[in-house]
C-alpha cells in the first residue's frame, strides 16, 4: 500500500474579488519603480492566520475540530487594506505587503485562541507577532530594489474594504508557474454562510 502523502496547508482569510483587483492595479503601478520582485498572483492573495506545513489527511480532523466552534462564535471581521510595508525592512526588503486596518483587535485574539488550539495539536506557537498583511510579492534574490524610494513618495494604495465572513482551510500546491492553493475546509463565521455545513470543503 502506497503510503500517504502530506499536504503543504495553511489557516486563511480570503480577500474579496474586489480588493484583489483593486490590488492587481496596485502591483502594475509599483511595476514601474520595483525590480527583482516576484509579484503574487492577485487571485492567490490572502490574509494567513496560520501556516502548518506538511499535513496528513488525519490531521485535517483535529485542525477543524480547533477551527469550527471558534469560528461559529465570531462575528464577521471588517477590514480595509492599503499602505504598503516590507519585511524585514525597507532597506532589505525581502517581503512586499500591503497592510490592514479595521477589526484588528478581535481578528488578533481570534488569532491568538487558535495559535494556542493548534499548540495543543502538536503545532508550535507562531514566534513571530502577528501583523495582519497581504503579501504582494517577494524578492526573487537577496532582496526587492527601489522599496525605499516608493515609500518616500508617501503614496496610501488605497486597497478597499472587505467583510471576513469565513476561514478557509487551503492546500498549497508549488508548481512551476508559482503556488497554487484549493479550499480543503471552510468555516463560517456567525451570521454568515447560511445554508453551508461548517467544514463543507471548497470546490
Amino acid at each position: 500500500m502506497e503510503a500517504p502523502k502530506p499536504v503543504r496547508s495553511f489557516l486563511a482569510i480570503e480577500v474579496s474579488p474586489e480588493v484583489r483587483q483593486r490590488i492587481g492595479r496596485i502591483q502594475e503601478r509599483l511595476g514601474m519603480y520595483l525590480k527583482g520582485i516576484r509579484w503574487t498572483h492577485p487571485e492567490g492573495i490572502h490574509l494567513t492566520l496560520k501556516f502548518f506545513g506538511d499535513i496528513y489527511e488525519r490531521d485535517i480532523a483535529a485542525i477543524a475540530g480547533a477551527v469550527e466552534g471558534r469560528a461559529a462564535a465570531e462575528a464577521p471581521v471588517n477590514l480595509r487594506a492599503g499602505g504598503l510595508g516590507a519585511f524585514p525592512n525597507a532597506d532589505r526588503a525581502r517581503v512586499l505587503w500591503i497592510g490592514l486596518d479595521g477589526d484588528l483587535e478581535r481578528l488578533s485574539r481570534l488569532q491568538r485562541d487558535l495559535d494556542g488550539a493548534f499548540e495543543g495539536l502538536g503545532y508550535p506557537r507562531e514566534k513571530r507577532s502577528f501583523k495582519p498583511h497581504l503579501t504582494l510579492g517577494r524578492a526573487r534574490g537577496e532582496r526587492i530594489l527601489g522599496v525605499q524610494d516608493v515609500l518616500r513618495r508617501g503614496e496610501s494604495h488605497q486597497a478597499g474594504s472587505f467583510e471576513a465572513g469565513a476561514l478557509v482551510l487551503f492546500r498549497s500546491e508549488l508548481k512551476p508557474g508559482g503556488a497554487v492553493y484549493t479550499k480543503i475546509a471552510e468555516f463560517p463565521f456567525l451570521r454568515s454562510g447560511e445554508g453551508t455545513p461548517a467544514g463543507a470543503a471548497g470546490k
